[in-house]
């Protein structure tokens, strides 16, 4: 699924127009998109979080060139699924209680 068939199938089921959609999908991602960036996880009740993620620096070989290179320690966006959300993926009952 792309983001125009996000958009589009929420202008279905809203009846907004599509150029609204588009505005505030694109606001919601580069809302994440700054938050990730600041290193401010974002968390989704019921979807999931988008976190920041940190891997250490490591030694490296480059097989063609024999060479050994060493990559700097970065951060990198990850996404954590929410466990209500990975239960209906398999297909298991779900409560949907917000006490979880």
């Amino acid at each position: 699924m792309t983001k125009a068939d996000i958009i589009n199938k929420i202008s279905v089921a809203t009846g907004l127009p599509k150029k609204d959609v588009a505005a505030t999908v694109e606001a919601f991602m580069d809302t994440i998109k700054s938050s990730l960036l600041e290193k401010e996880n974002v968390y989704l009740r019921g979807f999931g979080s988008f976190i920041v993620k940190h891997r250490a620096e490591k030694t490296a070989r480059n097989i063609s060139k024999n060479t050994t290179i060493v990559i700097g320690a970065h951060d990198f966006p990850s996404f954590k699924p929410a466990k209500s959300f990975v239960a209906k993926m398999k297909g298991e009952e779900v409560s949907d209680d917000i006490d979880e």
